[in-house]
């Protein structure tokens, strides 16, 4: 494993576990939760890793597939669950204090990856993969991005151009939606964020190889970091490639640390820190 990335200082093992999927970094508990990787069914469960001790404990046994996880404003999981042939797919929200899960708003294809907008807006993508990998119906809806406010509880769908969406990420002002599409072609693309809720535009950032991109994340820079075949790729705004953490069989990633300059990066047997001259948005 090699740093190519002139941020990056350096690349440690974490600790051994079946991380694959939705890591996220809680600060007041110095933590990790991540989701594993799938079994037959597919039976997927919620972890944490108590960074100071290296302890994983499981959350939850069975989380109805989930995927891509983020923390809402007050702090709680948002959780993707794909679903299954029994069960529906819905974003979730799990109370890390009490354990309590609740529906926020279900009926999708197979949830994947989901960010909190500073307003408390939930994005996140819906492609077909359950459908695809057989462990979902026949899919009764596009592959779209969509958006929901808690709040007013409206849903709507914000992009609905993209073949199969996956990992989403705002830059630091939120002035722009990130989307990676593993459709065909696979490619990053860029939306410019109207009146803080509507999407145009469409540009294409970069061009991936056919596995990716998955993982994405900004950090307070603006430079976008998206996982790819080797690893983690940085690039600028305008789709340049800075640098590569080189780590074959990353899946996802996440900002954490203290100082916020810890890439956290899941490869289904284990999980490994970049240590960063930069930091999280």
């Amino acid at each position: 494993m090699r740093v190519m990335d002139a941020n990056a200082l350096r690349l440690v093992p974490v600790v051994e576990t079946d991380a694959h999927e939705g890591p996220v970094y809680a600060a007041d508990e110095d933590a990790l939760y991540f989701t594993t990787v799938p079994g037959p069914g597919p039976q997927v469960a919620i972890k944490r890793l108590e960074l100071a001790s290296g302890r994983v404990s499981t959350i939850r046994e069975d989380a109805n597939a989930a995927n891509g996880m983020t923390l809402d404003l007050e702090g709680r999981l948002v959780v993707c669950e794909q679903g299954t042939l029994t069960e529906p797919a819905r974003i979730s929200r799990l109370d890390r204090a009490s354990g309590a899960i609740e529906t926020v708003v279900e009926g999708f294809n197979s949830p994947n990856d989901v960010v909190v907008k500073s307003d408390g807006t939930i994005w996140f993508t819906d492609p077909s993969y359950g459908y695809l990998q057989g462990f979902r119906p026949e899919p009764e809806r596009g592959d779209f991005v969509y958006r929901y406010d808690p709040e007013s509880e409206q849903l709507r769908v914000a992009i609905d151009s993209l073949d199969k969406p996956n990992g989403l990420a705002f830059s630091p002002d939120e002035t722009v939606l990130y989307v990676g599409d593993n459709g065909g072609p696979h490619h990053l693309l860029a939306f410019d964020v109207e009146d803080g809720s509507r999407v145009s535009g469409g540009r294409v950032v970069a061009v991936s190889t056919p596995e990716h991109p998955d993982g994405l994340k900004v950090d307070s820079e603006g430079r976008i970091y998206a996982s790819f075949s080797g690893g983690v790729q940085v690039l600028d705004p305008s789709g340049d490639l800075l640098g590569e953490i080189e780590l074959p069989g990353a899946v996802n990633f996440t900002f954490g640390g203290p100082g916020r300059d810890h890439l956290f990066i899941t490869t289904d047997t284990a999980i490994w820190a970049a240590v960063l001259n930069a930091k999280g948005a």
